[in-house]
C-alpha cells in the first residue's frame, strides 16, 4: 500500500486543504494521512478564522505518523508560522523523507494571509531546497521572486529563479492570467516546458491548487516520475473541475471522486 502525507491546514468546507488532499489521495488509491498545522473556519466564500497549531504539536503529529506507518511521499500546504516550517523541515530530514511536494501557500484566493511575512525567508531557505516539486501560482511566484509576472516570458524567468532556490522541479501555474488559455510552466533546470490548456468556462472554483499538488503527491507515491505525475494530476484536476459540485454560495468545490 502506497502512503502519502499532507501537512497543511484544515478546511471546514471541504473544498481545499487537508480535506481536499485526503479525498484526492483516496481517488488515487493511496493511503492518506495528515498533520494539521492550523484549524480554519473556511468555506466556499472565504476564510473567516485561522488558529495555528503549536509547533511542538505539529512535530508530535509528524513523529507519530513517520515513526509508525511511514510514508512514500509528503506534501506541504498552509504552514503559516516560521517555527512550524523549521520543525517540519527538521523532522522530515531526520526521517529521510525525499519525495516532498511543496505547495507554497502564501495567500488564499480570497485574499487572507496564509504565511506570516517573517516566515517567507525560512520557506525559501529551508523548505524549497528539500522539494522534489514546488507548485506556486502566479501571485506566490511573484512573492518568491520579488517582482511581478505579467506574461509567459516572465513566467519562464520566474521559474528559473525559483529553481535557483533549490527544488528539483518547478511547476508554475498560470491560471490567474485572464484569457481563454491557461499556461503552466514545468522546469527542471534543463528542460523548460510550456503547457497550454483551454480554460474551462464558468464560475470560479475552490481548491484547484491543493488538489493539483495532492494529485502530484499521490502519483509520486505510486512510483511515477515527476513529469508523468504532473500530467496525470493535470488530467485529474481538469476532470474534477468539469464535474464540480454546485455547493455553497462562493467558489464551486471540485469533484474529487472522479477517476484519475
Amino acid at each position: 500500500m502506497r502512503r502519502a502525507l499532507t501537512i497543511a491546514g484544515s478546511d471546514s468546507g471541504g473544498g481545499a486543504g487537508i480535506q481536499a488532499d485526503l479525498k484526492t489521495f483516496t481517488s488515487f488509491q493511496v493511503y492518506g494521512m495528515s498533520v494539521v498545522t492550523a484549524v480554519t473556519a473556511q468555506n466556499t466564500v472565504g476564510v473567516q478564522r485561522i488558529e495555528p497549531m503549536p509547533p511542538d504539536l505539529v512535530a508530535a503529529q509528524l513523529i507519530s505518523v513517520l515513526g509508525d506507518i511511514g510514508i512514500d511521499t509528503a506534501k506541504t500546504g498552509m504552514l503559516l508560522k516560521r517555527e512550524v516550517i523549521e520543525i517540519v523541515c527538521q523532522v522530515l530530514d531526520e526521517f529521510g523523507t525525499k519525495k516532498i511536494v511543496v505547495d507554497p501557500l502564501i495567500k488564499a484566493g480570497t485574499g487572507e494571509r496564509l504565511l506570516d511575512e517573517d516566515a517567507l525567508d525560512v520557506l525559501k531557505g529551508l523548505l524549497l531546497p528539500m522539494a522534489r516539486v514546488v507548485t506556486p501560482n502566479l501571485e506566490e511566484a511573484a512573492i518568491l521572486c520579488g517582482e511581478p509576472i505579467p506574461d509567459v516570458a516572465s513566467m519562464k524567468e520566474a521559474a528559473k529563479k525559483i529553481k535557483g532556490l533549490g527544488p528539483d522541479y518547478v511547476l508554475l501555474k498560470g491560471g490567474h492570467f485572464p484569457g481563454p488559455h491557461v499556461f503552466d510552466i514545468i522546469y527542471d533546470g534543463t528542460k523548460m516546458e510550456v503547457k497550454d490548456t483551454l480554460r474551462i468556462p464558468g464560475e470560479a472554483f475552490h481548491g484547484i491548487g491543493c488538489t493539483f499538488s495532492a494529485a502530484i503527491t499521490a502519483g509520486l507515491a505510486r512510483g511515477q516520475e515527476v513529469r508523468e505525475a504532473i500530467e496525470v494530476a493535470h488530467r485529474y484536476v481538469i476532470s474534477s473541475i468539469r464535474n464540480s459540485f454546485s455547493l455553497g454560495k462562493g467558489h464551486r468545490p471540485l469533484n474529487h471522486f472522479v477517476k484519475p
